[in-house]
């Protein structure tokens, strides 16, 4: 008997051969709503450009069906300096292509985002510092999204450390949501699991093909899908509970979301929660308050 998930691996090739070859040329993006200067506004703090297309399903999810204003805030630019330019005006295009506003700190992007940077410069590191901080008071998102403390890459775990320093540089009246979210390093304990639909993720793919200088030397937005499509199975049991029935949907991203009070980071999910495609999202929001 001739093994039935032979075909299965086969259209997996073949469908990655496809789409690895595919000329890709700049597309209109999906009409994005309006939302209000003056309502709830996410930052995510992107520590490449492309970071806002990867892990941005909640924030694509918040700006369609809450009207939230999101803003992609490019930390570094890259490494490479004859790519900054390049990789500049492809972010412009993902953003642009998602909806989201796009903030530089830096005209290049901040340097040596990291923890060698850290103790080597200290005063570089905290001048950066302050910039953060005076984003974020000039700004009072509701929610800021971060790479969680071991994402691996010394950028996203740097991101994480420059972000956490200007919260706390922040003073004790500021407040927000933090969304910790994962790439290079799988988050040990996610507390939030958040169902993409087709749509989603179309769009997340798509914005991702955009960053056209890095994915031709790897081609990672084919793999988006089956990495959300693996969350559904780590999410089943890592947030919704072990051993229990995973919800019957394809696409998944997790988070760890917790509070920052002004003083310090304190948990406001007792048990994990899911929110399936049609799910109100107010319930997230509504933690802030």
């Amino acid at each position: 008997m001739k093994n039935p998930f032979l075909s299965l691996i086969e259209k997996h090739i073949a469908l990655y051969q496809t789409f690895r070859n595919l000329d890709l040329g700049e597309f209109a993006g999906g009409q994005a709503p309006k939302t209000s200067k003056n309502g709830p506004k996410v930052l995510i703090f992107s520590p490449h450009p492309d970071d806002e297309c990867i892990t941005g399903g909640l924030a694509l999810r918040l700006m369609y069906e809450k009207h939230v204003r999101i803003i992609n805030v490019a930390v570094t630019l890259g490494s490479k300096k004859e790519r900054r330019g390049p990789r500049l005006e492809e972010l412009t295009n993902a953003c642009k292509y998602l909806g989201f506003d796009l903030v530089k700190p830096a005209a290049e992007g901040f340097d040596n985002i990291n923890l060698e940077g850290k103790a080597a410069d200290p005063e570089a590191w905290a001048q950066q510092v302050n910039i953060i901080k005076d984003l974020l008071l000039q700004e009072r998102p509701t929610m800021i999204c971060i790479p969680h403390k071991a994402d691996w890459n010394k950028t996203h775990v740097g991101t994480h450390h420059l972000i956490m320093d200007a919260l706390a540089a922040a003073g004790p009246t500021f407040q927000c949501l933090v969304v910790e979210t994962e790439y290079w390093g799988a988050l040990k304990n996610p507390n939030v699991m958040l169902e993409l639909s087709v749509s989603d993720m179309t769009e997340l793919v798509a914005a991702t093909s955009l960053h056209k200088g890095e994915i031709a030397r790897n081609p990672y937005h084919i793999f988006l899908p089956a990495w959300m499509m693996d969350n559904v199975r780590r999410g089943g049991e890592l947030v919704c509970g072990q051993g229990e029935e995973p919800p019957d949907i394809t696409f998944a991203m997790l988070c760890q979301v917790t509070k920052w009070t002004g003083v310090e980071i304190v948990d406001v999910i007792e048990e994990g929660m899911y929110f399936s495609a049609v799910d109100d999202l107010q319930g997230l929001l509504n933690l802030y308050f």
